[in-house]
């Protein structure tokens, strides 16, 4: 590693960056899982206490 720290404009942008791509990556996990929880709810069958009664 070098002893001076990358300062330079393309170093400041490619930290820039990769900081962009993280957080978008995280955004869409968390749309993701909550689209998913969203469905399972859903799709959820009835609980057997407030389903219609089928003789």
């Amino acid at each position: 590693m070098a002893d001076e720290p990358d300062t330079s404009l393309a170093g400041r942008a490619a930290i820039a960056a990769g900081a962009a791509i993280g957080s978008a990556a995280v955004a869409a996990a968390l749309l993701f899982v909550k689209r998913r929880k969203s469905r399972a709810e859903k799709h959820a069958p009835a609980h057997p206490e407030q389903a219609p009664e089928t003789d």
